[in-house]
């Protein structure tokens, strides 16, 4: 089961046009626990696909502005679910996440940028098996009034982070997405948007 999370939250579930002047705090951003998800996807010649079961994250914003927000998640590495224990068991092993010495994958953020009207990248600290590596986030958002669902995927190299080993009988790529989607409704003041 997800847990369920209450965010301060840059995301743009406001649905009201942009203002002249920012608000002293930043929107609240309850999250709809069955409707979020971290996952992640690998090409591989067997399907290698799968998401984390527990996880938690935080975004504080200090104003309306979009870049005073600040986004982290912590992801549980032993909660690795793709569906099939041989892989989860592999997956969790040294030759990949190394949960026992590295229990959680973490993301946290530097900078947020808006790249459209409903689009954002978020430039961080990636760390993955104590292996720690700057990477970028790009989101977008739909929103209907006050609720809405922030969806984002993030691409890395796991041979950058140690993971050169493969999996018996299965050939997979370098490449990992990880996507990411919240969703859930805001309360207090819309962020300050460009158009």
């Amino acid at each position: 089961m997800k847990r369920r999370m209450t965010l301060p939250l840059f995301l743009v579930l406001s649905g009201l046009p942009s203002l002249s002047h920012a608000a002293d705090s930043g929107p609240v951003f309850a999250i709809t626990p069955e409707n979020s998800s971290v996952k992640f996807f690998v090409k591989a010649s067997v399907a290698l696909t799968g998401q984390f079961d527990k996880w938690d994250a935080s975004l504080a914003c200090t104003s309306t502005d979009p870049g005073s927000c600040s986004l982290a998640l912590n992801v549980q590495a032993m909660s690795v679910n793709s569906g099939s224990g041989m892989k989860d068991g592999k997956l969790k092993s040294k030759d990949f996440f190394d949960v026992k010495e590295n229990p959680l994958i973490t993301f946290k953020s530097k900078k947020v940028t808006q790249t459209g009207p409903d689009a954002f990248d978020i430039s961080g600290d990636f760390t993955i098996r104590g292996v720690s590596k700057p990477e970028t986030l790009k989101l977008n958002v739909t929103r209907d009034g006050t609720v809405g669902t922030l969806k984002g995927q993030m691409a890395f190299d796991r041979k950058e982070y140690g993971m050169t080993s493969g999996i018996p009988f299965i050939k997979i790529a370098d490449r990992v997405e990880v996507n990411i989607e919240l969703s859930g409704k805001r309360t207090g003041p819309p962020l300050v948007l460009k158009n």
